[in-house]
């Protein structure tokens, strides 16, 4: 595949990875064990992750825009840290999130949404235009999200009770 989008992983270390993940540009490992993590492809869709501290990381997230860069968010739902990397504009920018009681993290192409279905809190992040704004939304008693994953087009999200 293309180099350019993580088409070559020849310097990839795949010893010791327990998982892998990806979005349209970009991949990761992840050792849960040692907590190292390891990115490649287009570093503006999180291909480059090398000052990322993954330890205690329990969970890997992306989105996965056709065209445009992706991003990843690390997170440690045991402790509410998390780390988002690749386009800010697509998710890769969380640093006004609270990951605190998080159960669970959805993506569409464009956006996150991290959500405690315990107190029907959401918060979203990403393309505006595309979910990444749900300050307004009333999420009480929602048990299932789902995210479009769009070509060309915004992304949305829809939350079932």
């Amino acid at each position: 595949g293309s180099s350019n989008f993580g088409g070559a992983c020849g310097d990839v270390n795949f010893a010791g990875v327990t998982d892998v993940y990806s979005n349209a540009r970009a991949f990761v490992t992840l050792n849960k064990n040692t907590g190292r993590a390891q990115c490649w492809g287009d570093s503006s869709s999180g291909g480059s992750c090398s000052d990322l501290d993954v330890a205690g990381i329990t969970d890997v997230y992306g989105t996965k825009p056709y065209w445009d860069p992706g991003a990843f968010i690390a997170l440690n739902k045991n402790t509410g840290k998390a780390q988002c990397w690749g386009s800010p504009r697509y998710g890769g920018a969380c640093s006004d999130v609270d990951f605190a009681d998080v159960t669970d993290v959805y993506s569409n192409g464009l956006a996150f949404m991290a959500l405690n279905k315990n107190t029907g809190r959401a918060q979203c992040w990403g393309d505006s235009s595309s979910g990444g704004s749900c300050s307004d939304l009333d999420v009480a008693g929602i048990t299932d999200v789902y995210g479009t994953k769009p070509y060309w087009d915004p992304g949305a999200f829809i939350a079932l009770n």
